[in-house]
């Protein structure tokens, strides 16, 4: 077992990170609540790219995105004495709705600390679910210090958006499936493109991909101007982002790397990719028109790194990973309008 530190944290690797039999693990004990998300094909797509391109649908999964996983895979371990005093979480919206959902599943009390800007599609299904929501300031408050407050007043658990063992395994289930469906298709993947906010999603996807397909290169997808993983991924340590708002791509918007995840991304994925929001917002509208769903601007942007070019997809076999669907009827109107212009 080797020891080594990491920032200002001791890691004791494979002892307090997640590898990929925690993957495994994951996979069996959300299975038969988490829906196993499909592979989508566009021949318009493979056209536009000159590659052959898988579209993994998690705008399919319970709750309308990839945080379903992660959210039951942790929470399904919290002890049954401590399950009464609930959870407390942290979110812009996907997180916030999966934890809400798990919680009501699971009889357990949830408070969920949500951005006053935050899509009030989002804000709205997480209330849904029966969740207590405190609202705050992006810019001007510190969820995580809210979130603490309120977990040691009331004893509750917290489960954190991706800075977690249990979180990032259970995002490695769809990598886990990524796996499986792309050989149902008779392909390997040359390359996974995965949306990336805190990493956790990007972690999970990269210790389930490469364990497989060692030579797969993966690739971080980030809102221009919040490409904290690109940045950090070139620099070989944890880069934070000047604003913490300022993009539609709300569910990326993360202050900076987690420490879990950037300690295995900067091992397995290749580099990251940035764009803008008007690209986002035409990569919504193309899967509005050839595929026929929608797709959040935050859940879109691996789509348009291909489709603006900005990763070469010829002749290759790619995975673009769709991370979530909660969009609001604006931003969709918005995406037709840009995507015909």
């Amino acid at each position: 077992m080797t020891t080594f530190f990491y920032d200002d944290i001791r890691v004791t690797d494979p002892l307090d990170l997640p590898t990929y039999a925690d993957v495994v693990a994951a996979a069996s004990r959300i299975r038969g609540e988490a829906i196993r998300t499909t592979i989508k094909r566009s021949p318009a797509l493979d056209a536009a790219t000159g590659g052959r391109i898988l579209l993994k649908a998690e705008i399919e999964q319970r709750t309308g995105s990839f945080k379903f996983r992660g959210a039951l895979n942790r929470m399904s371990l919290i002890p049954p004495e401590r399950r009464a005093a609930g959870v407390v979480a942290y979110s812009s919206g996907n997180h916030a709705q999966a934890v809400a959902a798990v919680a009501k599943l699971l009889g357990m009390p949830a408070c969920i600390v949500m951005p006053s800007d935050a899509p009030q599609v989002k804000i709205a299904r997480t209330r849904g679910h029966g969740a207590e929501i405190l609202l705050y300031d992006r810019v001007r408050d510190d969820r995580e210090e809210i979130g603490g407050r309120i977990a040691r007043e009331r004893g509750a658990t917290i489960v954190p958006p991706y800075e977690d063992r249990h979180i990032i395994a259970g995002q490695g289930t769809c990598g886990l499936e990524i796996v499986e469906q792309a050989r149902e298709h008779g392909l390997v993947p040359d390359a996974v493109l995965v949306p990336c906010g805190g990493g956790g999603l990007t972690a999970g996807i990269a210790l389930a991909v490469k364990e497989h397909f060692p030579s797969a290169e993966i690739v971080a997808v980030e809102p221009a101007g919040f490409d904290d993983t690109a940045r950090s991924l070139a620099a070989g340590e944890r880069r934070s982002n000047a604003a913490a708002s300022g993009s539609i791509c709300d569910a990326l918007l993360s202050p900076m790397p987690g420490r879990l995840s950037f300690a295995i991304n900067s091992r397995l994925v290749a580099r990251g990719i940035a764009v803008t929001d008007e690209e986002a917002l035409r990569a919504i509208g193309f899967a509005r028109k050839e595929l026929d769903i929608a797709v959040e601007p935050g859940g879109a942007v691996a789509l348009a790194a291909l489709l603006t070019g900005r990763f070469d997809t010829k002749d290759r076999n790619v995975v673009a990973v769709l991370s979530g669907g909660n969009v609001d009827e604006a931003i969709l109107r918005e995406a037709m309008l840009v995507a015909s212009s």
